[in-house]
């Protein structure tokens, strides 16, 4: 058992593809594309992508019993971002929601992986390790925490953001709406007829190879929107031509006399719906649209994908509230060497991305 540091994705032996695929069924955020995307278009500057690993060699013999070969098995994987500033982090990015260590939980192996994990990152050339957004409860993240520790890191933990989301325990869409607030549901309802009354409107929900067709759109909307023109356009049709390809895209646009006035882009991975982007033209808001596309969302993700969590990600927004019912805590944990900053005489501040 090795611990073993990769910088390109080829370098990766072929069995690292099973970890990718046992994580993504627990979120999109642990999946090889969501992770491939990141790497190809948000690092900036003097990012470098590492992929930080367990190895195990296993001697494979032919047929006859002959020809020794040894074989490298991957038995976990810690995506980072190394700087040249050695201040390194978690592979993640602003609309990273969670972020965890990928391996085999059955693993009977588990407490010697951890311990080589933290052993071969103890030795690399960072001042600061920075592994973000962590559940509360993530076993293997406390694990490795533990384990570095151990190996002579010290570590700090800080809350991050709130995770509003919705378990759906075998609801329907009827069932779910009638759980939402009266002032909710009265609401989309009345803006409906008078949408409907004054000007009409049409839904378009784009789920597969159409959607790159769709982007178009959605940056019309966002740039009609309150909020500044998409930072991260890249990132965003990186992800949905990666993973449309896989059917998990759900992007929704309101138009109304044939104008894009409101978009949401979601998606639905292993029975969970994942509300990623949304944005509405300020110019319609006396008709909520952005309410009303969510609402239409919600049905199909509920009774179509028949999806088990609906999950709003990133924020404490009161509408956010509104539309979901449990809330958890996601977290940030800073690793440094002990005394590291004393013995290169460096003074002891805290850095810009531990504010954040």
């Amino acid at each position: 058992m090795e611990f073993k540091c990769f910088n390109e994705w080829d370098q990766l032996p072929q069995n690292s593809d099973a970890l990718f695929t046992q994580a993504e069924k627990s979120s999109l955020f642990f999946s090889q594309q969501w992770f491939k995307n990141l790497a190809t278009t948000s690092l900036i500057y003097d990012e470098k992508m590492q992929l930080a690993c367990v190895i195990e060699k296993a001697n494979i013999t032919d047929s006859h019993g002959e020809n020794k070969t040894e074989e490298d098995t991957v038995l976990a994987i810690l995506p980072l971002i190394s700087r040249d500033n050695k201040d390194w982090s978690s592979l993640h990015h602003t609309y990273t929601s969670l972020y965890t260590l990928l391996m085999e939980d059955t693993d009977s192996n588990r407490q010697k992986i951890f311990q080589c994990l933290a052993k071969g990152l103890s030795l690399l050339p960072f001042n600061s390790l920075t592994l973000r957004p962590i559940a509360e409860d993530d076993h293997r993240i406390n694990s490795l925490q533990h384990a570095l520790e151990t190996s002579g890191l010290t570590c700090n933990r800080y809350f991050r953001f709130f995770n509003w989301f919705y378990p759906l325990q075998g609801q329907t869409f009827a069932d779910y709406m009638a759980a939402r607030s009266s002032r909710v549901r009265n609401t989309i309802a009345r803006k409906l007829r008078k949408l409907e009354r004054e000007h009409g409107y049409e839904i378009r929900l784009h789920t597969g190879s159409d959607v790159q067709q769709a982007i178009a759109d959605y940056h019309t909307v966002y740039k009609a929107s309150w909020k500044p023109n998409e930072p991260h356009k890249h990132v965003i049709e990186g992800l949905t031509d990666t993973v449309s390809k896989r059917a998990w895209t759900r992007l929704a646009i309101l138009y109304i006399k044939g104008q894009p006035v409101a978009a949401q882009l979601w998606f639905v991975v292993h029975k969970k719906a994942n509300i990623l982007k949304l944005a509405y033209d300020e110019t319609w808001k006396q008709y909520s649209p952005g309410s009303i596309l969510t609402q239409y969302l919600m049905e199909y993700v509920i009774d179509t994908d028949k999806v088990e969590e609906i999950d709003y990600l990133t924020g404490n927004d009161h509408y956010k509230q509104e539309w979901m019912s449990a809330r958890r805590r996601r977290y940030k944990l800073v690793f440094m060497h002990k005394n590291e900053p004393e013995k290169r005489g460096i003074k002891r501040l805290i850095p810009s991305f531990m504010k954040s």
